[in-house]
């Protein structure tokens, strides 16, 4: 049988107030109805209903927003970063609902209901998308909302934690050109997050700094998947003009580039050479291995976790932007020219 704090209330001869009082920690309580509530439980071993609960104090739970499934198989980003924010939770004793959906509305949706309901007293989105309207809607609710990613617009209650993705890219683009290499290709993903869009800004702001022509279908989206990337590698690889060098903007895309290499036989970094960006434990076993800017995944989960716990615990003022830095690594996979 389930009992209520009605049936606590009875056994243990006070008001369902003073049994609420109890269950929520407050102090204005005497020791002996305390007592009596105490042993009431005890007696009707009650188990408070985390919903009802909820209703009066809320969860001590966050909610992590990832991007849907398919957009997110095979990258590990999502998964590294998770875990981070899962350990900080845990140190702080709060709960994780990690909420996925079909599309933009779905998502805001299922926000909207766990806002409401007093499910969560914060969001970390995993990521940014260049349409803002859906931080604009959550942004009036007045509870803190971290976005690991650039954000553009000025809000109350919504804060920022990226790498500066266009200098990173206009970094690996220069690297390139200044190995001799003016023929040069970017893989990047679909321009609907902010991630994106810089990453490829940045290599196109660096070719017109340095005069080189840009080259349309050499500029080629090669989507959120195994097969689309593998697929655009191959493209790019095959062309009858083939670029000396790539820039590759995700891991993804390094991954596909290489193994498109080695199923036509061609040489790393002999006949193409290759930057890009590294967050998972796979890189390291590229041969040859890869120059690249390292994304500190710990650091952005953990920078981003501090920040949302800082603002539900003790609603510290903080600068709506945390840039993380990154790190440049110089292996083998460019050649001199």
């Amino acid at each position: 049988m389930s009992y209520t704090i009605y049936d606590i209330a009875r056994v243990a001869n006070v008001s369902k107030s003073t049994v609420s009082r109890v269950l929520n920690n407050q102090t204005n309580i005497s020791d002996a109805a305390r007592e009596r509530v105490m042993k009431a439980i005890e007696q009707l071993n009650y188990q408070p209903s985390k919903r009802a609960r909820a209703l009066s104090i809320g969860f001590d739970a966050i909610m992590v927003l990832s991007r849907s499934a398919k957009t997110t198989a095979n990258n590990p980003f999502f998964s590294d970063i998770l875990q981070t924010i899962a350990e900080k939770a845990e140190e702080e004793n709060f709960d994780v609902i990690l909420q996925t959906a079909k599309n933009s509305h779905d998502e805001l949706n299922k926000c909207l209901a766990k806002i409401k309901d007093k499910l969560i007293k914060g969001i970390i989105i995993l990521s940014s998308p260049a349409n803002e309207d859906f931080f604009k809607q959550l942004d009036i609710f007045n509870i803190p909302i971290v976005v690991i990613g650039k954000v553009e617009g000025n809000y109350q209650n919504i804060y920022s934690v990226d790498t500066d993705n266009f200098q990173d890219s206009y970094h690996l683009t220069e690297l390139l050109i200044e190995q001799g290499h003016t023929d040069i290709a970017c893989l990047h993903s679909p321009l609907d997050y902010h991630v994106s869009i810089d990453r490829l800004e940045g290599f196109k702001t660096c070719m017109q700094d340095h005069d080189l022509q840009l080259r349309k279908e050499w500029m080629i989206d090669s989507g959120y998947s195994v097969e689309t990337a593998s697929k655009a590698a191959k493209q790019l690889l095959l062309s009858d003009h083939r670029p000396s060098a790539v820039l590759a903007t995700d891991d993804l895309k390094v991954i596909s580039l290489y193994q498109a290499a080695s199923d036509l036989g061609i040489n790393i970094p002999k006949e193409i050479s290759i930057v890009g960006y590294s967050n998972t434990s796979h890189t390291p076993f590229l041969s040859p291995s890869l120059t690249s800017i390292e994304i500190p995944v710990r650091k952005l989960g953990e920078a981003g976790a501090n920040i949302l716990f800082s603002k539900i615990k003790d609603n510290k003022n903080l600068p709506a932007q945390t840039i993380i830095k990154t790190e440049k690594i110089i292996q083998y996979s460019v050649l001199k020219k």
